[in-house]
């Protein structure tokens, strides 16, 4: 079985998830932060729908500079709605599915950088790349939402199994 295969089962099964918790995100609790430091609900959620976009160039380039990132097909979209954020995360997941599933092994064993104009965030292997760019990203920025869920009285839906609010 092509490694690419298992990359897309992962991305599959936790992209439904984190589209469980964007699609609980209330337009009227977008503005709400936990501290001034915070990202505000919206920002979180759109940065969620943003995230799987990560992956294309990881997929089909041999580096992302954040100050090209736009060209790549990387979305940096502003928070609007739920819905807005729920169809552009959709958009970005079906993209993002198909070029990674395109990717073959020796391509994932590959160098990748992620760069911020000159300066170099990281070089790994593209598959490592994939793992902490794009999936622990999300799964992360996930977890965080499921706090602010959790602090404004929304359920928090199932993630690895029932959570409080689905037993």
């Amino acid at each position: 079985m092509p490694i690419a295969d298992g990359l897309v089962a992962e991305f599959e099964h936790e992209t439904n998830v984190t589209r469980t918790l964007l699609a609980r995100v209330p337009d009227d609790r977008a503005a709400w932060k936990p501290h001034a430091k915070s990202m505000s609900m919206g920002e979180l959620a759109i940065h969620l729908a943003n995230i799987p976009s990560y992956g294309l160039p990881v997929a089909t380039k041999p580096e992302l500079n954040f100050q090209e990132a736009a060209s790549v097909g990387v979305t940096h979209e502003k928070w609007s709605s739920r819905a807005d954020a729920l169809a552009l995360f959709d958009r970005n997941v079906e993209a993002t599915r198909r070029a990674i599933a395109a990717v073959p092994d020796e391509q994932l064993r590959q160098p990748w950088t992620l760069r911020f104009g000159d300066h170099v965030v990281f070089t790994l292997p593209r598959l490592a790349s994939w793992r902490t760019f794009v999936m622990s990203h999300q799964i992360h920025h996930r977890g965080q939402l499921s706090v602010y869920l959790r602090l404004n009285d929304i359920a928090v839906p199932p993630i690895y199994g029932p959570s409080a609010d689905e037993q």
